[in-house]
């Protein structure tokens, strides 16, 4: 399949994957044209300067996340964060790839309402220009808030990820006739695209795809050696990261043979990272039991893997809907709703030392099914 960017090439970005193509022989793997797709400085889908999060097309956004849905999300994992802080004895809160700064806002007011102003937050994000919008989010906590490029060497505290671990580059995989290859990109014919390329490997995905059927699926390196990398400089605290995504039994199921890469613009999705690069998102699922080995490889102790639903409602989500109006309850039952966001989305809670029982798995943990 051949696919083209409209009136957009030739572009700086694509000008700047031509010369990686070009350079690495005429293909490159999967995962490099994703990286460089949405976090080329100036130039990917998260390094420029378009919408990206909001609730309806018309504000030039193209997907929305559970903060920018309801500050409940917020308020609610808030209660997780507070009991983590505590738990550890830190003061400090660590969120990755802040997005439109949302989040932050909603856990410092309600930390600030549970009495603890004295909470310090660092954001770590690649995206300038998402910053500046963070910058403008939280003008009020300046003074807490602090901004950096990339993991400092040493780091203590509550760390959160909300869609984090889905936007880190994948390797692709496909078993073709009953041989297994890795899926890379190169130029098509005309010289104006991109276009799918195979190469054989010796890659396999971490379990075995029952079937003789073709089968395309994703394996995670980089976001397991981010969580590597995580309790390599955490010394002290929690982490909870929160994506979409499955645990490996369901992950590589035999039926799921197409594979979980998705991109989203304009509020809709479809299945081709090789068109419009740049102006859209591209994301793939969460092998959960590949970051929890991740994380406990590394010497984190797993705390518990939940639904998004069964999280927040032990985080007390529904005594804070009581006190909403019908319009905010509805849009806070779309963060537990089996058919919206509850059951697609889990929670996986890891802690520097010994476990303790974090709120969020009092009841459905499902670390058993990891």
């Amino acid at each position: 399949m051949t696919t083209k960017t409209p009136n957009s090439l030739p572009t700086a970005l694509d000008h700047l994957i031509a010369r990686s193509v070009e350079r690495a022989g005429g293909w490159i793997g999967f995962d490099r044209f994703m990286a460089l797709a949405l976090y080329a400085p100036g130039l990917g889908y998260y390094a420029n300067t378009s919408a990206k999060f909001g609730h309806m097309p018309s504000s030039g956004s193209d997907f929305v996340t559970a903060p920018e849905l309801t500050p409940m999300f917020g308020q609610t994992l808030a209660a997780q964060v507070a009991q983590a802080l505590e738990k550890t004895g830190t003061d400090t809160v660590w969120e990755f790839g802040a997005g439109s700064g949302a989040l932050a806002v909603q856990l410092l007011h309600a930390l600030d309402d549970m009495g603890r102003s004295d909470v310090r937050y660092r954001i770590v994000d690649l995206s300038g220009t998402l910053r500046e919008r963070q910058q403008q989010a939280l003008v009020r906590y300046a003074d807490r808030v602090e901004w950096l490029g990339e993991l400092p060497e040493k780091m203590q505290g509550v760390v959160v990820g909300n869609e984090v671990l889905d936007a880190m580059p994948v390797q692709l995989l496909a078993r073709v006739k009953g041989q297994w290859f890795e899926r890379g990109v190169v130029r098509n014919a005309t010289g104006d695209g991109w276009t799918w390329a195979d190469r054989p490997t010796d890659l396999r995905p971490p379990v075995d795809v029952p079937g003789a059927h073709d089968y395309l699926t994703e394996i995670h390196p980089q976001a397991q050696a981010f969580i590597a990398t995580l309790a390599d400089r955490l010394e002290k605290g929690a982490a909870f990261l929160i994506d979409y995504g499955f645990p490996e039994s369901e992950y590589y199921h035999p039926q799921r043979h197409m594979g979980t890469v998705m991109c989203h613009r304009a509020h809709q999705a479809d299945g081709d990272p090789l068109a419009d690069v740049g102006y859209k998102d591209i994301t793939a699922h969460v092998d959960f039991t590949g970051i929890a080995l991740a994380g406990q490889d590394a010497g984190l102790e797993v705390l518990g893997y939940t639904s998004q639903a069964r999280f927040l409602l032990n985080c007390g989500l529904v005594s804070r809907m009581e006190q909403g109006s019908v319009a905010e309850r509805a849009m806070a039952a779309r963060l537990i709703h089996e058919h919206e966001m509850g059951e697609l989305f889990k929670v996986i809670g890891f802690a520097v030392g010994e476990p303790w029982d974090a709120m969020g798995f009092a009841e459905g943990d499902r670390s058993h099914t990891l």
